[in-house]
């Protein structure tokens, strides 16, 4: 009896083990959340829809930028709360690597640009994004945006620019995380949230930039 006692407890073990080794790779592959750009001055949300990794504006230092550079005169007033960075990132060759391209409002030009994790709380991206980023950075996940006045609201993204937002710092990353959609595992879609499921927002549900 208590053979096997011992046998069953040994089985349930390596289970485990096999079961904990099966979903690392998935946690330590989420690419999803909120990320604090190298200089500070934005929060990029990523967040899966339908498949492809989508990320947005989230939070901005100095809020009320507009997209003035963008070619298309529709949107040369588009503010950059909410507007689409990533686009349509798809998986790539190499495990854990995702492809598509990056919109940069500095001289309104779209580029080819992969990401992938350096570290689960570390994001490296490859590419020109707003014009801080060109050739390769790395982000650090964020659990939470920074206080200040909310700029637009979810899925609109519109209104006029806001006032100066607080300069307190994103609170320091999470342990861990469970990728979810739309909200990308961020405790910021909240009530103070200014942009929420990502997935919703116009630009990124028609697909465009």
């Amino acid at each position: 009896m208590l053979q096997r006692s011992n046998r069953l407890m040994r089985t349930m073990f390596w289970c485990g083990l096999v079961s904990a080794a099966s979903a690392a790779p998935a946690l330590a592959a989420d690419v999803t959340g909120d990320w604090l750009v190298k200089d500070g001055t934005a929060i990029i949300r990523i967040a899966d829809c339908d498949g492809a990794m989508w990320g947005v504006v989230a939070w901005e230092k100095i809020p009320g930028g507009r997209d003035t550079k963008n070619p298309d005169a529709t949107k040369k007033n588009r503010p950059f709360l909410a507007m689409p960075i990533l686009i349509s990132m798809k998986p790539g060759e190499e495990k854990g690597e995702w492809e598509g391209h990056v919109y940069n409002a500095k001289d309104g030009k779209t580029y080819e640009s992969k990401i992938h994790l350096a570290r689960p709380d570390a994001l490296e991206i490859e590419g020109c994004v707003l014009g801080f980023l060109c050739g390769g950075e790395i982000w650090t996940r964020v659990t939470s945006l920074p206080p200040g006045p909310a700029t637009a609201t979810a899925g609109t993204a519109k209104g006029a620019p806001a006032k100066r937002a607080d300069k307190a710092q994103p609170k320091a990353p999470a342990k861990s995380t469970a990728k979810t959609t739309g909200f990308a595992n961020s405790p910021a879609a909240a009530e103070n949230d200014p942009v929420g499921d990502v997935c919703l927002l116009p630009d990124v549900a028609r697909g465009t930039h």
